[in-house]
């Protein structure tokens, strides 16, 4: 791909996360870059702050953390396959999204044998939620008094 003017071309920070895909809409990644969830070049940046080539992003969106330099930028977002060009993801940041990927499918497995487990099991049946209501430190809303009722009589 040769590289044109538009492509070298510094644009905002929040455009160029909303770009490449990194953040699903351009209010989410103002936001983000406002709320110092975004560094670039290891210092928390406005979300007019211009990026260019070169430059190192660090950015913590959806509880993601990515670390990418910048390969290109772009206005307007186009095709995953073009916003994919416009930066290259670091080792240590590809390996720790994956490790942290296989740490969640791990909670998600042992999960899955709770009923109205995180694993989308079947819910949990009276039996199973006065177990669970006798194990929790929180009260059920009904107190275990069973059913609730408009004036709190059964």
């Amino acid at each position: 791909m040769a590289e044109s003017a538009d492509t070298a071309a510094p644009v905002r920070i929040d455009k160029w996360l909303w770009a490449a895909r990194l953040a699903k809409t351009r209010p989410l990644a103002a936001e983000a870059v406002r709320g110092g969830h975004v560094e670039v070049n290891g210092r928390r940046v406005p979300p007019g702050r211009r990026v260019a080539v070169g430059d190192r992003v660090e950015a913590t969106i959806g509880g993601v953390r990515r670390v990418v330099l910048v390969r290109g930028t772009a206005e307007r977002r186009g095709p995953a396959s073009v916003a994919a060009t416009l930066y290259e993801e670091t080792r240590e940041s590809v390996a720790e999204r994956e490790r942290l990927a296989e740490q969640r499918r791990i909670e998600r497995a042992i999960g899955d044998g709770l009923p109205g487990g995180p694993g989308g099991g079947p819910r949990p049946t009276k039996r199973d939620r006065r177990r669970l209501d006798a194990g929790s430190s929180t009260p059920s809303p009904t107190g275990g008094r069973g059913r609730r009722t408009r004036r709190g009589r059964r």
